[in-house]
C-alpha cells in the first residue's frame, strides 16, 4: 500500500503527463468533455445529493455556522446551476492558442505572442462543492491538468461530483488524470501540494477563509494565484437616489451572507445621514441586520450596537454589517485602503467627480458604481464560473476564469537572420 507521499507524487506525475495531451486538445474537444462532465452530473444528481446531505449532517452536528452551512450546500435548484455554469464554460472563445500581440521588426522577424496553458493547477478550497465542478470545467477549457483538494467539510460531496468528472471524460476518451482529486481529509496531502509534487504542480490556487490563504502564503514553494478574504464596502454618497441606495446596500449584504463578495462595511457620507440613512437601517433591521455603527450614528438610532476597531477589519460572512460616517470621498477612499482587502467595492453615488475619484484612488480588484457589490462573480462577468477572486496584483486579478489560467509564449518566424557580431 503507497504511502501518503508517494499517493500524491503519484498524482502529480499523472497530471503532469496528463497536461501534455490536454495542452494541445482542440477546442471542440474540451467543449465535448465539459457537456459530457454537465450531462454526467444531471445524471447522478441524486447520488451528489445524497452525498452532500452526509456532509451536511456531519457540519450541523460540528457546529458550523450557518454562512459555512449555507456555502456547502446544494439543493436541485445549485446542482442546475453547477450544470448551467458548466454549460457557459463550453459557449465561451477557446483562450488557447490566441494571438495576444503581434510586430514586425526592422530585420524582417515576425514576433507573435500566444496565450498558452500554465501546465498544472493544484487547487486548494473549502466549503462550496460547486468549486470542483467549476475549476474542473475552467482547468479543462484553458488545457490546464488539475490537481482538486476540497475541504474536509465537503469530502463526500466532492468525491460524488468528481466521479461525474472522471466519466465525463472517459465516455469522450480522454485521460481522466487531467481532472484529479485528492481523496483523502489528512492534511498533510495539503503539505505535500505546497512543496509542488517535486515539480508537477506549476501554480497554486487557494480558496477559502483568511487562516488557509495565510498558510500557503506562508508555506508554499511555489507560485500562487490568492484569494483572500472579501472586506468589501459601500459607499454611500450624498448625491445617490435614496431608494438605489436601499436596494443596493440590501442586496449587497443580505442577498447571500456568506459568500465573499457581500458588503460587510457601509460608509455614509455624513450629509446623507438625515436624507438616506433612516431608510437604509430600517431596511436593515427588517431584514434582521445586525448594525454596528460609530459613535455618531450610534447615538442616532435604537437597537443598533457600538462598533470597534476590529469591526472594520472584520469580514462577517453573516447578518452583520457595520456602518462608519464620512466626511467626503476622499475620507472614503482613504478608509477603504486602510481597512479593506483590495476585493470589491462600491460607490452609490451620481456625481461623476466623486466616482472618477473613486475609481482612479482604489487598490481593490473590483470597483462599481451604482451596483451591488454581489456582482463580483466569474459567471456574472461572463466567465461562465470562477475559481476564486483573487486579490493580488499579478496578471490574474478579480474574478479567475479560464483566460485568467493562461500564460504565453513568443513564436518567432524568420527567414534566415543571423544576430551580428
Amino acid at each position: 500500500m503507497k504511502t501518503l507521499n508517494e499517493h500524491m507524487i503519484a498524482l502529480g506525475e499523472n497530471a503532469r503527463i496528463a497536461s501534455h495531451s490536454l495542452s494541445v486538445l482542440s477546442n471542440e474537444l474540451k467543449n465535448k468533455a465539459i457537456l459530457s462532465i454537465a450531462n454526467q452530473i444531471s445524471i447522478n444528481k441524486n447520488q451528489i445529493l445524497t452525498a452532500n446531505q452526509k456532509d451536511y449532517v456531519k457540519a450541523e452536528e460540528k457546529g458550523l455556522n450557518k454562512a459555512a452551512l449555507d456555502r456547502l450546500l446544494l439543493d436541485e435548484e445549485r446542482v442546475q446551476g453547477i450544470i448551467n455554469a458548466l454549460e457557459s464554460i463550453a459557449e465561451l472563445d477557446d483562450p488557447i492558442g490566441e494571438i495576444l500581440e503581434e510586430w514586425d521588426r526592422p530585420n524582417g522577424l515576425l514576433i507573435q505572442k500566444v496565450s498558452v496553458p500554465l501546465g498544472v493547477i493544484g487547487i486548494i478550497y473549502e466549503s462550496r462543492p460547486n468549486v470542483t465542478a467549476d475549476a474542473a470545467a475552467l482547468c479543462l477549457k484553458s488545457g490546464n491538468a488539475v490537481i482538486l483538494r476540497g475541504g474536509s467539510e465537503s469530502f463526500y460531496s466532492n468525491t460524488a461530483i468528481h466521479e461525474s468528472i472522471k466519466l465525463g471524460l472517459i465516455k469522450e476518451n480522454l485521460n481522466p488524470d487531467m481532472i484529479q482529486i485528492v481523496n483523502t481529509t489528512n492534511r498533510e496531502a495539503v503539505d505535500l501540494m505546497l512543496t509542488g509534487l517535486n515539480g508537477a504542480i506549476d501554480i497554486l490556487v487557494p480558496r477559502g477563509g483568511r487562516s488557509l490563504v495565510t498558510k500557503i502564503q506562508s508555506d508554499a514553494r511555489i507560485p500562487m494565484i490568492g484569494h483572500l478574504e472579501g472586506i468589501c464596502h459601500i459607499y454611500v454618497d450624498k448625491s445617490s437616489n435614496i431608494e438605489m441606495a436601499v436596494d443596493i446596500v440590501i442586496n449587497s449584504k443580505m442577498r447571500r451572507t456568506g459568500i465573499c463578495g457581500a458588503a460587510e462595511t457601509l460608509l455614509i457620507d455624513e450629509k446623507a445621514i438625515q436624507s438616506h440613512l433612516p431608510s437604509i437601517i430600517d431596511a436593515l433591521k427588517r431584514s434582521d441586520c445586525e448594525i454596528r455603527a460609530d459613535d455618531k450614528i450610534f447615538n442616532l438610532y435604537d437597537g443598533l450596537f457600538p462598533a470597534n476597531e476590529e469591526d472594520w477589519y472584520t469580514e462577517y460572512l453573516d447578518a452583520i454589517i457595520s456602518i462608519k460616517s464620512i466626511k467626503n470621498v476622499e475620507e472614503a477612499v482613504s478608509h477603504i485602503n486602510n481597512y479593506g482587502s483590495g476585493h470589491t467595492e462600491s460607490i452609490v453615488s451620481q456625481d461623476k467627480e466623486a466616482v472618477d475619484y473613486f475609481f482612479s484612488n482604489l487598490n481593490s480588484a473590483i470597483i462599481l458604481n451604482n451596483a451591488s457589490t454581489q456582482f463580483a462573480d466569474g459567471g456574472e462577468f461572463g466567465m461562465g464560473a470562477e475559481i476564486g477572486i483573487a486579490t493580488d496584483k499579478i496578471h490574474a486579478r478579480g474574478p479567475v476564469g479560464a483566460r485568467q489560467l493562461t500564460s504565453y509564449k513568443y513564436l518567432i518566424q524568420g527567414n534566415g537572420q543571423t544576430r551580428p557580431s
